[in-house]
């Protein structure tokens, strides 16, 4: 997996990954909101800091990066074991995987439904995502109507 980048040059490019609004966000977020959907962007008073949450459903919705949140671990692990500085990126994914875990669980203890899309399949199969989400809204307030 070596790149021939430098120290600095590899840094450069890490600081320029963008953690908000990013493009499947924008993508996902923009057919939502043409839907009718309203949502908070980065929704900091739950766990987590959803990249999009209903507040009105209580849906938490995360758009994870396929390499950052470890897609096809058991294929990925392998190869970053072969790379240059295989130790922190295994470490690093692997944390990035346990805490995704504890948010789901703790967004779930507190009523929170929790979708997670990967990057990919944003940009590929934006509404089948968005139907995934219809879905949901839908199965809470068949349950509210119970």
């Amino acid at each position: 997996m070596a790149d021939n980048l430098t120290k600095e040059q590899r840094h450069k490019n890490m600081s320029h990954i963008k953690s908000r609004d990013t493009s499947i966000e924008v993508k996902l977020r923009k057919e939502l909101w043409k839907k009718g959907y309203r949502y908070r962007k980065n929704y900091n008073k739950i766990p987590g800091k959803p990249d999009i949450a209903i507040t009105k459903y209580k849906i938490a919705i995360f758009c994870d990066s396929e390499f950052f949140h470890g897609k096809d671990w058991e294929v990925l692990k392998p190869r970053l074991q072969k790379g240059d500085n295989a130790e922190y990126w295994i470490s690093k994914i692997q944390r990035n995987r346990e805490r995704d875990d504890e948010v789901n669980k703790e967004l779930l203890f507190h009523g929170w439904t929790v979708i997670r899309f990967w990057g990919k399949d944003i940009m590929k199969n934006t509404d089948e995502c968005v139907k995934v989400i219809d879905e949901t809204v839908f199965d809470i307030i068949a349950f509210w109507d119970e």
